[in-house]
């Protein structure tokens, strides 16, 4: 299960694949902030060569992903909406330790947790969306959201031996399992 916990609960289920004209910005926006972070990555960490290549591909990839979502946010006349923000990843957010080198590899931990529990939404949106255009849609990006969330673990594996790396990473999948059993089960890809 992509290294995570728990899945999902029916009420999201339920209500995502009823509410696409939420759905759809909220995606949209997730795909932008994916790009956004991998670019945060090679800001601060210009030095590390191997993050660097990786992210300057994910970025390409997740802008890429947005421009899908938007055009198919077009066709349906759904606008983009204001970004409400994502109390999951800011959540998850609020455990990454300040000081480095703890803060990379809680960054990358993050990140791959996120990439983890998008994939695993995407891929019931595959099966559960309310049309077909949507369930083909959503089942086409769930090779590069898997890879994503490998490319995070991989980085992490790189940079930090794996006795750190697997006592943080059991950490955070417990503390993100806490978060998703407590959301609130929105129309949204973390909701």
């Amino acid at each position: 299960m992509l290294g995570l916990k728990c899945e999902s609960n029916a009420e999201w289920i339920a209500r995502v694949s009823a509410n696409p004209a939420v759905l759809l910005p909220d995606h949209a926006h997730c795909e932008k902030k994916a790009a956004l972070n991998a670019i945060g990555f090679i800001n601060r960490y210009p030095e590390k060569m191997e993050l660097v290549s990786e992210m300057s591909e994910l970025a390409e990839e997740e802008i890429t992903h947005f421009r899908m979502v938007v055009k198919l946010m077009t066709e349906r006349d759904i606008p983009l909406t204001f970004d409400q923000g994502d109390p999951y990843a800011q959540a998850l957010h609020s455990m990454i330790r300040k000081t480095e080198p703890e803060k990379l590899l809680d960054k990358l931990i993050v990140s791959s947790l996120i990439e983890a529990r998008s994939c695993e939404r995407f891929s019931i949106l595959s099966e559960h969306a309310s049309d077909e255009e949507l369930r083909i849609f959503y089942k086409s990006l769930l090779a590069s959201e898997a890879r994503h969330r490998n490319t995070f673990l991989n980085l992490a594996r790189l940079y930090y031996k794996d006795d750190i790396v697997t006592p943080r990473l059991d950490a955070y999948v417990e503390f993100e399992a806490s978060i998703v059993s407590s959301l609130t089960s929105g129309p949204t890809i973390h909701g």
